[in-house]
């Protein structure tokens, strides 16, 4: 039976590039290239739409943090543009490339989760499997509690009954 996954740890696991079913498949065959299928799972990923929001949540990002970190420097040191220019461009550019991959993945996972676009048909099959499953789980459990339970020893059953008179 598949446990369902929680909002929180498909983003999660979107994040860490991984499949936000099973977390264990690939989620990128590319840098920025989903992968159409979970190699592990077999989730399908072509209805994803991430288009341009990764990269604005980046910059949004990014600049929260090297702006405020620039002037710092700047009102503290006050070193000269050419230097500023050689610290924070390469920080701007690493930090913007190291998010664009794991924020991505957040966004597919979301995306996967909630049911966005086309992920809703397989939202409801996956919502349909683990009911079926917990039915069939539950249905096992009361057979095997409704069947005669015999206890034998390996001594008891080798013997043979004797009728009593």
């Amino acid at each position: 039976m598949t446990q369902p996954v929680s909002l929180a740890q498909a983003v999660r696991r979107g994040f860490t590039m991984r499949c936000p079913n099973c977390g264990k498949g690939h989620l990128f065959r590319r840098f920025l290239k989903v992968v159409d299928h979970c190699e592990v799972c077999d989730e399908d990923y072509t209805p994803q739409r991430a288009d341009d929001f990764p990269a604005y949540l980046v910059i949004v990002v990014v600049g929260h943090v090297v702006v405020p970190a620039l002037l710092a420097v700047e009102i503290a040191y006050a070193p000269p543009a050419w230097l500023q220019l050689a610290i924070w461009l390469p920080v701007t550019l690493f930090a913007s490339l190291g998010l664009l991959q794991p924020t991505k993945g957040a966004i597919v996972g979301l995306q996967w989760q909630t049911g966005m676009h086309d992920f809703a048909q397989s939202k409801e099959r996956r919502s349909a499997n683990s009911t079926q499953s917990a039915q069939l789980a539950k249905a096992n459990t009361n057979t095997t509690s409704l069947k005669p339970r015999t206890h034998l020893s390996s001594a008891q059953s080798s013997r043979p009954s004797r009728a009593v008179p």
